[in-house]
């Protein structure tokens, strides 16, 4: 069977022979709702700018697949026939970045504008696919044709090319119909593009889970076949999608379309295991694992305008083997912490101060269960540390996943804490803010601010005058006083600091 679905497979022997519509289909006014004043006014100036100088140059991916589906982009990209070189002979306010493949970054005041050149086509995709070929992309910087550059991208609904001249689409790959069909697509061979770049199998879950599409069969299989080439992605580039779909308010979702895929088997698989044995259908069912809970707890969280770093989802992927670890007896806490998350560490090449920070958030997780009002200057100390709030978040999630009615309400008592803004201690405190609420409380406690304001002008004028006698006497040494009032002014200024500390 194998034998004959090769047989039957196109063979690609061109750039003509990948492309939907090798000339370029162009989608003018009257097939979608695209104008130029939806694109950022500073990328329609660079375009501009580049056809004033002779160039070609298009508004492409995300922005213009993201109108088409009605959703607000987060960026506009332009792609040029300009090399980088010829870009920064035009724009003074510009840098070349990149040694894979060289793209020109154009600063705005608060925004930078990436600019990339048509890139060419690889002679191996103009084939197919060999089992033991190495794919990997490990340097890019040959320019191509539109055609060429359309063929290479790695999804039809990232390939559409935006004319701001008159406000056409140009499709080259049929990723116009793809985005009307709800439809997620690999361009050319999917054997060839996932052993090319293997990031895009994780791109392709999330922007299926994202957008509402539907990965194509041939996608979804390659999927699943190839995915033990995520190993060879550069683990930078793995933390800044992971950093990316953090942000989504949909984690949950995309993990479990990962889960579904087999990609947690490859990428997460320390923190999956025991979840992946005892359950048979664990990618149906991610959601309902103990991490799954974990993750669609933060993403609501995530809607109630929480803030959620990314240690804090870090944690909640790992928290399983951590609460394995503890559980070992005679071991001390940080150094079983250690050494349960060092293999997944080692292998994700996690940054020592991520590291650090993570030991610290899980070391600090029973510290949440004493809510003591005894222990009070202890939990001030507490709240102090830097770690603080993740580790809160960790704790407060675990607890809602769990259903621990125990634990749910320490966390309601370190909530208060997360969430009131401390007062800062001033030197004189007149009488004081129980009862009363609204305008006339306000004004009372400013009217007693201000009588002692007066009395303490008044007694300060005395206590000069009575100091210069004294000190005329002999009877007060200037020491006292500078100690005196560097205690006050400590006092205060660390206050000062703590109330700026716990603002929201």
């Amino acid at each position: 069977m194998k034998f004959l679905s090769n047989l039957f497979k196109k063979k690609i022997e061109s750039v003509e022979d990948i492309l939907s519509h090798p000339d370029g289909k162009r989608y003018y006014r009257d097939s979608h709702l695209i104008r130029k004043n939806m694109i950022d006014e500073d990328a329609v100036k660079i375009i501009h700018r580049l056809n004033k100088f002779g160039f070609k140059a298009y508004i492409v991916g995300g922005g213009v697949r993201d109108l088409l589906l009605g959703r607000k982009p987060k960026d506009f990209d332009v792609v040029t026939n300009a090399t980088p070189n010829q870009i920064k002979k035009i724009f003074n306010n510009c840098r070349i970045i990149g040694r894979r493949f060289k793209i020109v970054h154009i600063l705005f005041r608060g925004k930078v504008i990436e600019v990339s050149t048509f890139r060419s086509l690889p002679d191996y995709r103009l084939g197919k696919a060999v089992e033991d070929q190495d794919y990997l992309i490990k340097r890019d910087n040959k320019f191509g044709t539109p055609q060429e550059d359309a063929a290479r991208r790695d999804f039809t609904i990232n390939s559409l090319y935006y004319d701001v001249r008159n406000d056409s689409i140009i499709d080259y790959v049929g990723g116009f119909d793809d985005i009307q069909n709800k439809v997620l697509r690999v361009i050319g061979d999917p054997d060839i593009s996932f052993r090319e770049d293997p990031v895009r199998m994780l791109r392709a879950v999330k922007f299926s889970e994202i957008l509402g599409l539907e990965i194509e069969k041939s996608t979804a299989k390659a999927i699943r076949k190839h995915k033990i080439e995520l190993e060879k992605a550069s683990s930078s580039r793995m933390l800044e999608e992971y950093n990316k779909i953090f942000r989504t308010w949909k984690t949950s979702l995309i993990f479990q379309g990962m889960a579904e895929h087999g990609l947690l088997e490859v990428l997460f698989r320390e923190a999956f295991e025991k979840e992946r044995k005892k359950n048979s259908h664990f990618g149906e069912k991610f959601l309902e694992t103990n991490i799954g809970k974990r993750l669609a707890i933060a993403d609501k969280l995530l809607t109630e305008r929480e803030e959620m770093t990314p240690h804090i989802f870090y944690s909640l992927i790992f928290s399983d083997l951590v609460t394995d670890a503890l559980s070992k007896e005679n071991m001390h806490l940080v150094s079983s912490i250690k050494n349960n998350l060092e293999p997944i560490f080692q292998r994700l090449e996690t940054p020592k101060k991520d590291k650090d920070r993570l030991i610290k958030i899980f070391a600090s997780q029973q510290r949440f269960l004493s809510t003591e009002d005894e222990k009070s200057s202890q939990n001030n100390f507490f709240r102090m540390k830097d770690y603080f709030y993740d580790a809160f978040m960790v704790f407060k999630i675990g607890a809602i996943a769990e259903n621990d009615e125990k634990s749910i309400q320490s966390a309601f008592f370190w909530e208060i804490s997360v969430r009131k803004r401390p007062i800062p201690v001033k030197k004189f405190s007149g009488g004081g803010n129980s009862g009363g609420g609204g305008n006339g409380g306000g004004r009372n406690n400013r009217n007693r601010g201000k009588n002692f304001r007066n009395k303490n002008r008044e007694e300060g004028g005395q206590n000069q005058r009575g100091g210069e006698e004294r000190n005329r006497r002999g009877d007060v040494s200037p020491s006292d006083s500078q100690r005196s009032g560097g205690k006050d002014s400590d006092s205060t200024g660390t206050r000062g600091s703590d109330s700026d500390s716990f603002e929201d």
